[in-house]
């Protein structure tokens, strides 16, 4: 007989670097499952993507089992990363600027994660993104 989904959550957490302390702690705490197994799991399926923060959804069973899946970092992250800003912008003005190669780029890793079914789709998504992060695309 198949397991009893009680509870799907989903955090932001640095790669290889949780701990069982808060945020992970009190989120996952109440849910009743092993907090160190579940640092463990994470960050020896994170180690190879140090310095990435990863959206991970754990599926937490009756039985106080739990699976977890890592995707791919936030947009938002990565083009912080490509554009090397340390924030987007709040006030409309331009904060960087980044070639169509590494919108590309972005959108070739952020593709698992996208609902679009070509790579010219899914850099129309992650454009966007940059546009209301105050970053422009230049060709």
């Amino acid at each position: 007989m198949a397991k009893e989904i009680t509870k799907k959550i989903k955090l932001q957490i640095p790669a290889g670097r949780a701990t069982p302390a808060p945020p992970v702690g009190t989120v996952l705490g109440p849910a009743g499952i092993n907090l160190q197994e579940f640092c463990t799991k994470f960050n020896d399926l994170s180690k190879d993507k140090m310095g990435d923060v990863l959206p991970v959804e754990i599926t937490i069973y009756d039985d106080r089992s739990f699976d977890l899946v890592l995707k791919t970092p936030p947009a938002p992250f990565l083009l912080k990363k490509v554009a090397k800003v340390a924030k987007g912008t709040t006030k409309g003005e331009t904060v960087a600027t980044i070639t169509r190669d590494q919108l590309k780029e972005v959108a070739e890793t952020k593709m698992p994660d996208l609902n679009a079914y070509d790579i010219d789709s899914a850099m129309k998504i992650v454009e966007g993104t940059a546009r209301n992060m105050g970053i422009e695309i230049k060709d």
